[in-house]
């Protein structure tokens, strides 16, 4: 039997030591995967951190990867490649950070637990998300607010 293909949405981010190197580490460990490999990627941004601790700017993107992992799992592998490239567990929410993988969207998947939400909880309200996401999913329906990124966008952008 054949393992189903799932088409999910990557935010990636880093402020910490050679940004744009960390982030292409990544995406070569994400793509290194035997479930897994990336299908579009978005451009790089440099935007403000959120949450009010003082810290360099981040280099923001979002990749369209597409995997045969189940959401909890593919989170797993996500917070390995984060600690093979050298981000502190305990660093502090919301700080600085080597990089930071985070799903956004996994296909129209609506998940409530401890360890993981998707559709991610807050992308709707992050430029920083929202910028990348629209430029190479404009059209993709967010799970519950069923309203396109570009729509989100717009309306984000309007307040």
């Amino acid at each position: 039997m054949k393992n189903k293909w799932h088409k999910v949405y990557l935010g990636i981010g880093s402020n910490l030591g050679n940004r744009r190197r960390n982030i292409e580490k990544s995406l070569s460990l994400i793509d290194a995967e035997i479930e897994t490999r990336i299908k579009k990627q978005s451009s790089f941004y440099e935007t403000k951190p959120v949450g009010g601790l003082k810290q360099r700017d981040f280099i923001n993107a979002v990749i369209l990867i597409e995997t045969t992992l189940e959401a909890k799992l593919l989170l797993k592998i996500l917070k390995l490649i984060e600690t093979k490239i050298g981000r502190k567990i305990d660093a502090p929410r919301w700080g600085p950070r080597i990089i930071d993988l985070d799903i956004l969207a996994y296909e129209q998947l609506v998940l409530e637990s401890k360890i993981l939400r998707v559709p991610h909880p807050r992308m709707h309200k992050r430029l920083f998300v929202l910028v990348p996401f629209a430029e190479i999913a404009p059209r993709f329906k967010h799970p519950i607010l069923q309203k396109t990124m570009g729509k989100l966008l717009s309306e984000l952008k309007s307040k």
